[in-house]
Order: structure tokens, then sequence, then C-alpha cells
């Protein structure tokens, strides 16, 4: 009886879950029949003079990840004029430069950078990490006990399933860390520091290293902009298990939604790509003393940077 009870509970993971996490505080009480002051009788007390008190963690860290990846999206916006748009008009690696130069101080410098990139970007990280934590936690506590099965912390049985736009970030963090390293970390070595790099950095690693700068930059752009785009797409509740279509509409709702996202995303990842490998990839080295310290910088890269 316990062995058909353990596997009872253990299919009920397998389901998708209802929205309970973006269902208002206000109306959770009426969704879970009137529980929640029984599972957190001190949360549901507490208030405050912005109205905060009585939420979840979970509640909070959905919040930190949401608003993280609006402002994270505003530096994903000056990035693509500054690497794709302005090299489209102006065809020529000098002139958008001068661009870059123009508005590197915005999103490479202080104040800037920490408020726009670092901040948001780990906020959303560790969130996304804490979210899956408690969910977990939460899932052993309600399933573990009913099912008289030991909540090990280690346990597949509860973590929760990892959605599409997850995994596609999973992908796209060590990208990013990547390129973030090359970028920024390893020019803070060499004299002159983050003034060393610009458009023509970029140029000088397509011109002599072209397999490893095109497969590098097309799984960055691509991972990268598919996990922005299906994530606004979830904020926006326009992802196709979102949809509110029922009956035989459903299906034919969810694949053109899933048509339009995926479409959009390689739009972008192509327009990116146009200005980045149709200019900057075509911009040719660097010249002289430039060019010789652009090599000893891509040498330091681990891993392939003793075959640059």
């Amino acid at each position: 009886m316990a062995d058909d009870r353990r596997e009872s509970m253990m299919d009920l993971q397998e389901i998708e879950p209802s929205p309970v996490d973006e269902t208002p505080s206000s109306s959770k009480d009426g969704y879970f029949g009137g529980d929640k002051d029984s599972e957190y009788p001190a949360q549901a007390k507490r208030t405050s003079a912005l109205g905060l008190g009585g939420h979840t963690s979970i509640w909070y860290l959905s919040r930190i990840q949401k608003y993280s990846s609006y402002v994270f999206t505003a530096f994903a916006g000056a990035h693509i004029a500054n690497t794709s748009i302005i090299p489209l008009i102006t065809r020529s690696v000098p002139e958008s430069e001068r661009y870059l130069l123009l508005t590197r101080p915005y999103y490479q410098g202080l104040p800037a950078e920490p408020l726009l990139v670092i901040a948001p970007l780990w906020a959303h990280v560790i969130s996304g990490v804490a979210l899956r934590i408690v969910r977990r936690n939460l899932n052993a506590k309600r399933y573990g006990a009913a099912a008289n099965v030991k909540a090990s912390f280690f346990s597949s049985d509860f973590w929760p399933k990892v959605s599409g736009v997850s995994k596609l970030g999973f992908q796209f963090m060590p990208l990013l860390i990547g390129h973030i390293f090359i970028n920024r970390a390893i020019p803070n070595q060499f004299p002159g520091g983050q003034s060393n790099v610009n458009l023509s950095y970029v140029s000088h690693a397509f011109a002599k290293h072209p397999v490893i700068s095109y497969a590098g930059f097309t799984a960055l752009l691509a991972v990268g902009v598919s996990h922005m785009t299906w994530g606004w797409a979830k904020w926006l509740g326009y992802t196709p298990d979102q949809t509110t279509e029922t009956g035989t509409g459903r299906q034919l709702g969810k694949k053109r939604r899933w048509y339009i996202i995926n479409g959009i995303a390689i739009a972008l990842t192509g327009l990116w790509m146009a200005g980045g490998f149709g200019v900057i990839g075509r911009g040719g080295e660097a010249p002289g003393y430039v060019g010789r310290m652009y090599n000893e910088m891509y040498q330091q890269i681990p891993l392939v940077g003793r075959w640059m």
C-alpha cells in the first residue's frame, strides 16, 4: 500500500504545475482553499507601509528575476546598436568605433556598468537558482511527507522540471562568461586596459582565427537571443503553454506562438550577425604593435589560447 502511494505521489510530480507562483497573493487563499494562513502563519500576518508584507520568498525571487532582465535588456539594446546596427549603417569599422567610443562610458564605466550589467546579471542568475531550491524544498515538504519519502536534498524526485527557457539560460551562462572574460578580464592585464578593446579587437580575431571566432559568436548570439526572446515571451504571457485558448484551437494557437517567438529570435540573431559578421568580421587584422598586442591577448584564452 505504501509503495502504491509513493508511486502515485511520484506521478503527480510529472504533471505540469499550475501557475501558482504568478497567482496574486490576494487570490491565493481561494486558490488553495484557505490554507495559506496555516502554512505560513507568521508570514500571512506581516504587513509593511509599502504593502510588501505577506508574500512568500517565491514571490520576491520571481520578481527579482523578472525585473533584473528588464535592466539587462536595456544593455543588450545598446550593445546590438554598437555591434550591429551602426556598423550596418556606416559599413565601416573605423567609422563605427567613433559611436562606440561615445556610448562606451554609459555601459562600460561607473556607475552604469555595475547598474546595467553586473548587478542585474548576478541578480537574475542567483534568483533563478534560489527559486529552484525553494521550489524543490516546497515539493519535498508537500509530496515527501504525504508519500512517506525521505526528503533528501539531492533526490531528483522533488526538483522541478527545467523549462526550455531555463535550459537556454544554463547554456548561455558559460558563453557569456567567456565573452566577458575575453573582452574585459584579459585586456585589463595589458597596458591601457579597456581602452585597447574596440571593434578592431573583434575584427582581428575574425581575421586571425575565423573558425573559433565564427563558431563562438554564432553560439553566443543564437543561444543568448533565443533565451532573451523566450524569456520576454514568458513575462508577457505569450509562450505556447500560456495560451488561454481552449478546444480544437488550442493546439493551433500554441503552434502559432511557437513559430512567432522563434521567428523573432531568428530575425534578431540574423540582424546581429549581419553587422557583426558582415561588417566587423570582415574588418581585417589590426596593424603593427596593436595587432601584436591583440595576438598576445588572445593567447591568454584558456584551452584554445595555445593555438591562437
